[in-house]
C-alpha cells in the first residue's frame, strides 16, 4: 500500500544546514497498522510531512498502490495532536465538513458522519459543540472526520499526546476497535512505547537526528487486543525492548543537544 524508497531531508544550507532524515526505506502492506517511535528531533513528523504531501522538497521516492506520488494525496487522510476541530460546529457538522467539501448531498453526507461518529463511538454526543466534549472525545471527533473521507492510509501524528496515560490505553481500545472494523491503513507517531505496542503491528524505531530506521519490532501478540494485554509478560518483553533502542538514542540526543549549547 505504502512504499518508502531512500527518503532523506535537509533544512537550510552550507554550515547552518540540518539532516533531519536520511535514507528511510520502508514498506506496509494494506491494512497493517505502523508505529513510528524515536527521540524528539528525530524527523518522524518530518517523514510523516513528506509521506501526506505537506512537504515536497526531498530525496528519494514516495509510492502509493505502487505509484509514485507527489504532493497532497488524495487516499491519505492525516490526524495531528494540534487540536483541529471548527469549535463553531456540532461533532456531527465537523464530521460532515470533508463530504461536505466535495458537493455531497446533505442527507447523505449527514448518513455518513452518523456513521463513523458510531465508529469512534461518540453517537450520543452528535449535537455536542468541541467545547462541551473531553479531550479524547475531541480527539475522536477529529479522527472520525478523517474516516469519513475515506482515505486508503492513515497518518495520526500524536493525535492523543495531550491526554493521560490512562486515557490513552482506554482510547487503544477503541482504536484497535476501529482498526480492525475497517481494515484500515495506518501509521502512528507516538512518544508512548505501551502504545505503539498496543496497537501496533510493528514499531518502527529511529535514530536521533538525521533520523534512520534502527530497528523494526514484529508484536507478535494476538489480536483482538485490549488495554488488558499491557499485564502481559510478552508485552512487558517487548516495551522494555524497545526502551532500550529508544534509550540509547535520547541519550545521543541528549549529549548533542548539550555539545552544541556550548558552542
Amino acid at each position: 500500500m505504502l512504499a518508502l524508497e531512500g527518503i532523506s531531508k535537509q533544512f537550510g544550507k552550507g554550515h547552518s544546514a540540518v539532516a533531519a532524515i536520511r535514507d528511510v526505506s520502508l514498506t506496509v502492506q494494506q491494512g497493517e497498522f505502523i508505529s513510528i517511535i524515536g527521540p524528539s528531533g528525530c524527523g518522524k513528523s518530518t517523514l510523516f510531512g513528506i509521506i501526506g504531501g505537506l512537504v515536497t522538497e526531498y530525496e528519494g521516492i514516495v509510492r502509493i498502490d505502487g505509484q509514485r506520488a507527489s504532493g497532497c494525496h488524495p487516499d491519505i487522510g492525516m490526524v495531528f495532536q494540534e487540536e483541529s476541530t471548527f469549535p463553531w460546529r456540532t461533532a456531527l457538522e465537523n464530521v460532515e465538513f470533508p463530504l461536505e467539501v466535495r458537493g455531497m448531498s446533505a442527507a447523505e453526507r449527514r448518513e455518513q458522519a452518523r456513521r463513523f461518529l458510531a465508529v469512534v463511538g461518540l453517537s450520543e454526543f452528535a449535537d455536542r459543540y468541541p467545547r462541551e466534549l473531553s479531550g479524547g472525545m475531541k480527539a475522536r471527533t477529529a479522527i472520525a472526520r478523517t474516516l469519513a473521507a475515506h482515505p486508503k492510509i492513515l497518518l495520526m501524528d500524536e493525535p492523543f499526546g495531550a491526554l493521560d496515560e490512562q486515557t490513552r490505553l482506554l482510547l487503544g481500545d477503541r482504536m484497535s476497535q476501529i482498526h480492525r472494523d475497517l481494515g484500515q491503513t495506518t501509521l502512528l507517531i507516538t512518544h508512548s512505547i505501551t502504545e505503539a505496542v498496543q496497537l501496533s503491528d510493528r514499531v518502527v524505531v529511529m535514530t536521533y537526528r538525521p533520523g534512520r530506521i534502527k530497528r523494526v519490532v514484529d508484536v507478535q501478540l494476538p489480536r483482538p487486543r485490549s488495554s488488558e494485554i499491557v499485564e502481559s509478560q510478552r508485552f512487558g518483553q517487548l516495551v522494555a525492548s524497545i526502551w532500550h533502542d529508544l534509550r540509547e538514542e535520547a541519550t545521543r540526543g541528549i549529549a548533542a543537544d548539550e555539545a552544541a549549547r556550548r558552542t
